[in-house]
């Protein structure tokens, strides 16, 4: 008996997978989607507009790019039909899409305004609610829907802003939806939780910088969580080998959560109080 592995390993080769949230090559959509294909799967994306369309011309060359932005309800009814016309199912969605406005910079998170909370809700959690229900009959009967979450929502980091409470409404409507589908079929829904990434959109969120290089003193190893080991865990969700994980979270922060209590981080917050 061979001890080889097998080339289709994760089970991924000749399945379609539907990739919403590609802004650039440093995005976590795009290393997901970057996977998927290296492991023989065929990958629809979905941008959030015809400029960024027009963008990743280059980067998604003879890839098919459909446009949608999920805050308008006609255009998540414009993907599904598009998808209904081709003669595939999908057997899988990656939901990487997140936003919320700070046009004055981040402020105490009680003076969040209505509008700006609303509108990251609408976006960042319930986008992947709508999207799900508008092409649940492409999905495959054991498809596989991961989204981005945080490591914590129970962290009160500055830097994030009023995120990790909408993050935390993502995450809870896992169990929902793997619950309500269920009465159809068995799709899974399940969250990729990151530590902190440096990506492009990260580094444009206030004082996040700082929060990342302090993230790699306290994470055991010394360094950062890399985008491509968040996209290691959401490929293992995508396919049959997790077929017994729903509605959670993974968290992948490598072991900053454990850490917090460094000795060398202490020492160094102390010593500068005391100078």
């Amino acid at each position: 008996m061979s001890s080889e592995p097998s080339i289709d390993y994760m089970g991924l080769a000749g399945k379609t997978f539907l990739v919403m949230g590609v802004a650039n090559k440093k995005s976590v959509a795009y290393r997901i989607a970057q996977q998927i294909e290296q492991l023989g799967g065929t990958v629809i994306y979905s941008v959030r507009s015809e400029a960024r369309r027009e963008s990743l011309a280059k980067l998604l060359r003879d890839r098919q790019v459909l446009v949608c932005d999920v805050e308008n309800r006609e255009e998540i009814d414009a993907l599904a039909e598009s998808l209904s016309q081709q003669p595939c199912e999908l057997a899988g969605l990656v939901h990487s899409i997140a936003f919320a406005d700070y046009p004055e910079g981040i402020r105490p998170f009680h003076e969040t305004t209505r509008d700006q909370f609303l509108q990251a809700v609408d976006i960042s959690a319930y986008s992947l609610i709508a999207v799900c229900n508008a092409v649940r009959d492409r999905f495959a009967r054991d498809a596989s829907v991961v989204t981005i979450g945080i490591s914590t929502t129970r962290m009160a980091s500055e830097s994030y802003g009023f995120m990790a409470p909408i993050k935390a409404a993502l995450e809870s409507s896992l169990a929902f939806l793997t619950k309500s589908f269920s009465r159809f079929s068995e799709v899974r829904f399940n969250a990729v939780a990151a530590g902190l990434l440096k990506t492009s959109a990260s580094a444009g969120i206030p004082g996040y910088v700082d929060s990342y290089l302090f993230a790699e003193k306290v994470i055991p190893r010394g360094r950062a969580v890399e985008t491509d080991e968040v996209a290691n865990t959401a490929v293992f969700l995508l396919s049959p080998r997790s077929s017994g994980i729903t509605a959670q979270s993974i968290v992948v922060d490598a072991g900053m959560s454990i850490n917090y209590f460094d000795a060398a981080v202490i020492g160094a917050v102390t010593s500068a109080d005391v100078d």
